[in-house]
């Protein structure tokens, strides 16, 4: 019964098919065409609209994650060329001080050198003392003199066995002999807290001016003769006092201290307490 029921309906529907492909071969459906288009027509055209919207919000989403994708990669090379950049300059910079210590040492052949690094500075006392990577392990001993190729940073006052501590000649408890080199005038440079570097003990009666050269004299055996250690930027006189001052800006940049030179075949005459 039930399989009699199914062909039926199969063959009902297969009538109605065939009924409608001869309607549409005829004239009789077009007006039944022509409302269905007619109501159908808006809804095709929202789904037309959604479907091309919705495409192109792929479109959309697909050309952000590419945009993404280029920015993490230019942002990549952006980091890379800063790390090169910073390596380039610093090696430059290096290159500079370099070729600064050859020139010193192409002016001073009768100095035996070795370079060294600073790698630290008393935290007490920023500009009085540093360390450097060179020590007793590399022949470096007690009251050798340190410079860069700008003039006269200190003396070594302590060793280990790879490091060193540097007393700086801005350090209070420092002194070097001097003299200037226009005039000859003697006297002692010494740190001095709040002035920097002063030359004390000269005569009265010397002359010393703003912008004369202050060296070391060589007296006392402590440095060597003729290094650099700066150029006087005031005199003070008083007829009342014995000696007259002046202080002396350094050469050398000890706020930026990086690289300097350990002179290793001077061995001071007398040692400083």
């Amino acid at each position: 019964m039930s399989y009699l029921k199914g062909a039926t309906i199969v063959l009902i529907l297969l009538l109605l098919c065939l009924t409608l492909l001869f309607l549409q071969t005829t004239p009789l459906l077009q007006p039944v065409e022509k409302i269905a288009a007619q109501l159908f027509l808006p809804l095709q055209r929202t789904f037309d609209t959604w479907g091309g919207r919705l495409a192109n919000l792929d479109r959309y989403f697909q050309e952000v994650e590419d945009l993404r994708a280029r920015n993490e990669e230019l942002q990549r090379l952006v980091d890379q060329l800063v790390i090169e950049n910073v390596r380039l300059h610093e090696a430059e910079i290096e290159n500079i001080t370099l070729r600064e210590q050859l020139n010193f040492k192409r002016a001073n052949p009768d100095y035996q050198l070795i370079s060294a690094e600073v790698i630290g500075r008393d935290p007490n006392n920023l500009l009085g003392q540093i360390i450097v990577d060179r020590g007793a392990a590399d022949g470096i001993s007690k009251g050798m003199p340190v410079v860069t190729a700008q003039g006269l940073v200190g003396r070594v006052m302590e060793t280990y066995s790879h490091s060193s501590w540097v007393l700086l000649i801005t350090d209070n408890s420092s002194s070097v002999n001097a003299l200037i080199q226009a005039s000859r005038a003697t006297g002692v440079v010494q740190g001095r807290p709040g002035e920097g570097l002063v030359m004390c003990y000269i005569q009265q009666g010397e002359k010393v001016e703003v912008g004369d050269l202050a060296l070391t004299s060589g007296l006392g055996g402590r440095f060597p003769h003729r290094l650099v250690i700066g150029q006087v930027t005031a005199v003070r006189q008083k007829d009342i006092e014995l000696f007259q001052e002046a202080n002396v800006r350094p050469s050398v940049d000890f706020s930026h201290l990086e690289m300097v030179m350990i002179i290793t075949d001077f061995q001071p005459l007398l040692e400083e307490p």
